[in-house]
């Protein structure tokens, strides 16, 4: 199957300035992505799409290449699906499928993307699939609301259960999103209903929004030698 793998990287983050381009352990932080994504051995094609001149510097060292974005799909609330509509259209070549790989989230590496597309070759009734990782102590079982400046349990009948007697939950922890580009185009949506888990381990769960998670992102990055 032919997959086009997408890393989304707007220039205009708030919450950590010129997060993509943000140093993590000498290496920017969008360079863990691109590297994970030309170790791939079943990728097709990857480029990022960006609308920053700085940006496009940045990858330009890493031999990647680049498709520049619209004003319209650059702005702080657009949602991906226009972003990678306007990909697939700026294209002539035909893909099965698409990933989406965020640089936000770079705990991936290239055998977490073939891994993804052998689910979609292997059965061919998969159409979406989602990297997720479990989730232990941080449970919807530990978790409130406060109503009326009080706790309200969101399980209330799980508040009390031990966590090794607790269902299992999983998180979407950015890495990757996978989707035909036939369900795509019908849906015009990246999550789709039904969707395939893909399990990853918690050592795996990094998402940069904050300049805490820079800092926790060198340590675990080191640590786990990406």
């Amino acid at each position: 199957m032919k997959f086009l793998g997408i890393i989304p990287a707007r220039g205009g983050s708030k919450g950590v300035k010129k997060k993509n381009i943000r140093l993590v352990n000498n290496k920017p932080l969008i360079g863990y992505t691109i590297e994970a994504a030309q170790k791939s051995k079943l990728l097709t094609d990857f480029l990022v799409t960006t609308d920053s001149d700085e940006i496009i510097d940045v990858i330009k060292k890493y031999n990647c290449n680049y498709q520049r974005r619209s004003s319209k799909n650059a702005q702080d609330k657009t949602p991906i699906e226009p972003v990678l509509v306007e990909v697939l259209e700026n294209i002539t070549k035909q893909y099965d499928g698409v990933i989406l790989l965020q640089p936000t989230a770079p705990a991936r590496t290239a055998e977490d993307i073939d891994n993804v597309i052998q689910m979609f070759s292997v059965d061919k009734n998969v159409a979406c699939v989602v990297s997720v990782v479990e989730l232990e102590d941080i449970h919807p079982a530990r978790m409130y609301t406060i109503d009326k400046n009080m706790l309200q349990p969101l399980q209330k009948e799980n508040e009390k259960k031990r966590r090794q007697d607790l269902a299992p939950v999983y998180l979407r922890n950015g890495c990757i999103y996978a989707i035909t580009t036939k369900a795509f185009l019908e849906h015009k949506k990246l999550i789709l209903d039904t969707k395939k888990p893909y399990i990853m381990p918690e050592s795996k769960w990094i998402n940069i929004d904050t300049e805490r998670d820079l800092l926790v992102a060198e340590t675990l990055l080191k640590h786990y030698g990406y």
